[in-house]
């Protein structure tokens, strides 16, 4: 698809279905730079597919750590480990749309003995990075950025020292950035977040043989420790499935299957909430891999009540958040959004993106500056939607757009291969019209 493409999404009946997802973007991330700096070679089947995840391993490649895709329909690719200390890159390093590139990575690179540059294209490059430059820097890295702490990044690596950091924003990039860094430095580093994020970061530090501590919205971790390779399939992304759920959950007679499906307690609370709000939902076949929790969901449409997100919610359903927003006005008492100011950070201004293409379907929507309010029991109808180069945007819509009358155009549709090349497909193979 070409990035000034677009995609017509028709009015559906229901959707059905069984699928797997690619893997979870997260994990794919963590789990390639934790490789990269460790053992021997690890072989991840299930990688991610999304250009997000393509832009990390091109990063480690630039950095000294060859990775090659195995034979197979799977997406396993093999990385075969540097150990602590890579290579100096012979030019800018690309992290293309991916902030969870860069933000993680900067951790690593911070303890390295070279100077490096990190840079993004243009979403990227407006998107500020004071969150990471800070800590960071504490730990002993010199780290300079554009006017208002934005991309490119120049990051002067050295010998770190431990710090005991407490998080101003609850943020799960830029707390594996802290651990990762704290690999390198001497001492205990220690992490507090504000609410409990995902905890991804710790998860793969503790596969690759680390030892991390974490309770409650503390981690920490002792400098010094040396990584090993493992072996893993990278379950199903959780944040993909939010996508097909809500459009399940949109069609009283439905029936989905997701296998393989990442269910890890801090990014699961997407299930619970559209629980509550009326979805018939169940897991089965649920297994723990590498200290990741994954099952298979089946899950049978309802009719949807509505629902407020904030706090503690907010944080652990930021990715989801534009698609429970895009099926708010289908619900039959409407969605509130609070305390979500994060995604004005986002690959676009989600809350205004949001809110400008509800009103394009007809939406009634009162915009905040921190969140939303969706009134519910609205009916909407087909028009033209911009995605804003974000592939959340573009996906949410597509979900929305299957219970507006007439036909719905989403230009820019080429955004969700950031995180799912063949959304759309997939899609279209679950609908019945």
């Amino acid at each position: 698809m070409e990035p000034d493409s677009s995609v017509t999404i028709q009015p559906a009946k229901n959707i059905s279905g069984i699928l797997s997802l690619p893997g979870d973007k997260s994990i794919s991330h963590r789990y390639a730079m934790l490789a990269a700096i460790g053992k021997d070679t690890t072989r991840l089947e299930n990688f991610s597919t999304g250009k997000d995840c393509a832009s990390t391993l091109a990063c480690v490649r630039a950095l000294g750590c060859d990775w090659q895709k195995t034979d197979g329909s799977s997406n396993t690719i093999e990385i075969y480990g540097r150990g602590p200390v890579l290579t100096e890159p012979s030019s800018s390093l690309d992290c293309g749309n991916s902030g969870s590139t860069m933000r993680m990575l900067s951790g690593i690179l911070a303890g390295q003995n070279f100077a490096s540059e990190l840079i993004g294209d243009e979403s990227l490059s407006r998107r500020p990075m004071a969150r990471v430059i800070t800590p960071i820097s504490q730990m002993g890295a010199r780290i300079s950025a554009a006017p208002g702490e934005r991309p490119p990044l120049r990051i002067s690596g050295s010998k770190l020292k431990a710090i005991d950091y407490t998080l101003p924003v609850a943020t799960a990039q830029v707390k594996t950035a802290v651990l990762f860094a704290g690999l390198f430095a001497e001492g205990e580093t220690t992490v507090h977040e504000p609410v409990r994020t995902r905890d991804h970061g710790e998860l793969a530090l503790a596969a690759f043989g680390a030892n991390v501590y974490s309770s409650g919205t503390t981690s920490r971790i002792h400098g010094g420790q040396e990584l090993h390779a493992i072996e893993a399939r990278i379950p199903g992304d959780i944040s993909s499935s939010a996508f097909f759920l809500c459009a399940a959950a949109l069609f009283p007679e439905s029936q989905l299957v997701i296998n393989g499906l990442l269910l890890n307690p801090t990014r699961a609370r997407l299930l619970d909430i559209l629980t509550m709000m009326g979805l018939r939902l169940s897991v089965t076949q649920l297994e723990e891999h590498h200290g990741e929790l994954v099952g298979s969901v089946q899950v049978n449409g309802g009719g949807l009540k509505g629902a407020l997100i904030q706090g503690a919610d907010t944080a652990a359903l930021i990715d989801e958040i534009p698609v429970l927003a895009a099926i708010a006005p289908f619900t039959s008492e409407g969605v509130e959004i609070r305390d979500a100011r994060e995604l004005r950070v986002k690959e676009s201004d989600r809350i205004a993106a949001l809110a400008g293409n509800l009103r394009a379907l007809g939406a009634e929507v009162e915009e905040r500056e921190d969140g939303l309010k969706i009134a519910g029991n609205q009916a909407l109808h087909g028009s033209e939607l911009d995605s804003h180069g974000d592939h959340r945007i573009a996906m949410a819509f597509s979900v929305a757009a299957l219970r507006a009358t007439g036909d719905t155009i989403i230009q820019g549709a080429s955004a969700a291969d950031i995180s799912y090349p063949g959304f759309f497909s997939t899609l279209e193979r679950l609908i019945e019209r």
